[in-house]
Order: structure tokens, then sequence, then C-alpha cells
């Protein structure tokens, strides 16, 4: 079994979907998680800086293609042992300067006592509180993006 394979049961995975789903429903905002087991891809012999890996993968899934501009990744390089939390032009304009470095501390937190899935429901939660906050849920807003964990 990889390191990626093992990083999340199944059950765990659901559960991180589950907050997904629930952190979304009072917003028009789209967050993501993306896990893969290192940012730098097997054919290259340079290590790629986590955040530009975790633009390319906000990218790749098309988290800039939101209708308002407030998707939110949630970036994992699990043998790397590698965060990014990475918002879209409209979150990162509205939330405070230290937010994303705030929850991605209370993330790290839970995956230093194991706590692989809670560190990642916490932040996926503190995630919608801010989106809710700032792209309250209006009639006819749609789940612009997937809700499922996507692996690289």
């Amino acid at each position: 079994m990889s390191k990626i394979e093992a990083f999340l049961t199944p059950t765990e995975e659901a559960d991180i979907i589950e907050a997904i789903r629930l952190a979304e429903q009072n917003t028009s905002g789209e967050i993501r998680v993306h896990l893969e087991a290192t940012s730098t891809p097997t054919n290259s012999k340079t290590k790629i800086d986590v955040l530009d890996r975790a633009a390319e993968v906000f990218d790749a899934l098309h988290m800039g293609n939101t209708k308002l501009s407030n998707g939110v990744l949630i970036y994992v390089a699990v043998e790397d042992r590698e965060l990014v939390i990475m918002g879209d032009k409209g979150i990162n304009d509205r939330v405070a300067k230290d937010f994303w470095e705030s929850t991605k501390d209370a993330i790290i937190s839970k995956f230093k006592n194991a706590e692989m899935a809670a560190g990642l429901v916490d932040g996926v939660l503190k995630a919608g509180q801010q989106l809710k906050k700032h792209f309250p849920y209006k009639k006819g807003d749609s789940n612009e993006l997937p809700d499922e964990i996507s692996i690289g």
C-alpha cells in the first residue's frame, strides 16, 4: 500500500466529502481537497516548489472558473509532508490576511497527532464558514465543481 493510499481510509474520505458538501450548502463557494504523493513529478529531477505545484493543481481542477472567483483548494503532498491552502481572488480579497495560514496551522496541528481526516475536515469547515460569510448561498446557485477528493 502506498503512502497516499494509507493516508486516509475510505470512511475518512467519506467524512471529508461530507464536510465539503456541508460547507458548500450555505455558500456559492467551492472547496476541493487534492492529495498526491509528492509535489515533484516522477519524471522530473528538479524539485518543484509546493506553491507552484498547488497553483498547477488549482488550474487543472478548474478552481479559477467559478462565477465569483471563490474557489478554495486544500492541497496535500503526502510524502513531502507539505500543505497549501489556496483561495481564488474573490475569497482572498475578503478573508483576513492571516486566515489561510491560521487554517493551515489548525490542520497541521491535527496532522501532528495523526488525525489526518479530522485536520482536513476542520480546514474544509473553516473555509466554508468564510465562504458562507462572504458568499452566502442565493437561490439559483449551483455546485460548480465536484465535491470528491482528487488524487494526483
